[in-house]
């Protein structure tokens, strides 16, 4: 009777965080239909969808009416409906394995430094016209340099391991910040140099922007956030353990230091990927997976793939209110301001932790 009932409540509680991500897909699909709809030129609501399936389809129309709005959905606005979905879910994966990884819930993707060298490599790009590779010039050249360099900070934390017998999560996160501050005072230093429309360039790239989304760079987003979360829910019982105690994680079979630098190595690449082509949008990966774990619990099995939902949901919800506030506002903007308030919110309501 006891292992029926125990039984029947497990199943009730994974249906309630099946059914969380499942509502949180379906609210991002909603979200790109308005996201296809809107803008200089507004197509409706559902025609959005009817256009998109019949191009799936190979359905092309024969006017020059259905002609504009095919390439209005297809070639314009589709590309960074995607990107917005695959940057928030990718954000909000990494923020969960950081949180977890770390067990510091202020811990995000960009807490090891990865956003401050991605925006020191993308000023030298518009500042200076340097690329690391070279030869390239222009957009491209700016995502070369902020991959690369957004990459430095897990590798100056790898080399302190090497050097160290023992690192542990605070150590990592706080050099981390020594790197974040070592690069953002570089990149204020050639902000300085810079010429006004360079800065202005600086500016939208620092605050975040899915605007440079196209079908050229749109599946390296897709598939950074996919190898992230494929691996992080392979790594899901491992990051369960490291839940608690270095200690316990020993004695259940897990090298605490081997499991943090892998989980930091994955953040830093698929964050990489996203921040390079999109800049730093804020606050996705370090609310997401809060919200997500006050309503579906800790375990790591259902938290990864539920925060990639919300994730996506909340940045192309906020991208559809970015583009209807105002011309060439950037999404970044929109999920600091809310972003900001959720997570005050969050710390004020869990009154003895914040964990």
């Amino acid at each position: 009777m006891e292992r029926t009932l125990f039984k029947s409540m497990y199943y009730k509680s994974v249906s309630r965080k099946v059914i969380f991500a499942v509502v949180c897909v379906v609210i991002a699909f909603i979200a790109l239909g308005l996201q296809l709809s809107f803008g200089y030129y507004d197509v409706g609501f559902v025609e959005s969808y009817q256009i998109l399936w019949d191009h799936i389809c190979g359905n092309f129309p024969d006017t020059d009416i259905g002609l504009k709005k095919d390439h209005i959905i297809w070639d314009l606005r589709l590309p960074r409906s995607l990107a917005g979905m695959a940057v928030g879910a990718g954000l909000g994966v990494c923020g969960a394995a950081m949180q977890s990884t770390l067990k510091n819930p202020l811990a995000d993707p960009y807490t090891t430094g990865i956003s401050a060298g991605a925006g020191l490599g993308a000023t030298i790009s518009i500042v200076l016209g340097v690329c690391l590779i070279p030869g390239i010039v222009g957009q491209p050249s700016i995502v070369i340099d902020a991959f690369v360099f957004a990459l430095i900070p897990s590798l100056v934390i790898i080399a302190f391991s090497s050097i160290r017998r023992k690192v542990t999560s605070s150590m990592m996160i706080l050099i981390g910040i020594a790197v974040m501050y070592v690069f953002t005072a570089m990149t204020t230093f050639l902000k300085l140099t810079a010429s006004e429309d360079s800065l202005q360039d600086v500016y939208m790239w620092s605050v975040g922007t899915l605007g440079k989304a196209n079908w050229d760079n749109v599946w390296f987003m897709i598939l950074a956030t996919i190898f992230g979360m494929v691996l992080f829910i392979m790594l899901a019982r491992r990051i369960n353990v490291m839940i608690t105690s270095d200690t316990s994680a020993v004695s259940l079979g897990v090298d605490p230091k081997r499991c943090r630098l892998l989980v930091l190595v994955i953040v830093s690449i698929v964050t990489a990927f996203l921040v390079s082509f999109t800049g730093t949008i804020g606050f996705v990966g370090l609310v997401a997976p809060h919200m997500v774990r006050i309503i579906i619990g800790s375990d790591n099995r259902y938290l990864i793939p539920a925060s990639a939902a919300f994730g996506a949901m909340m940045l192309i919800c906020s991208d559809v209110i970015a583009r209807n506030i105002g011309t060439g506002l950037p999404v970044g903007v929109i999920t600091a301001c809310i972003g900001g308030p959720v997570f005050l919110y969050l710390l004020v309501r869990q009154r003895k932790s914040v964990w």
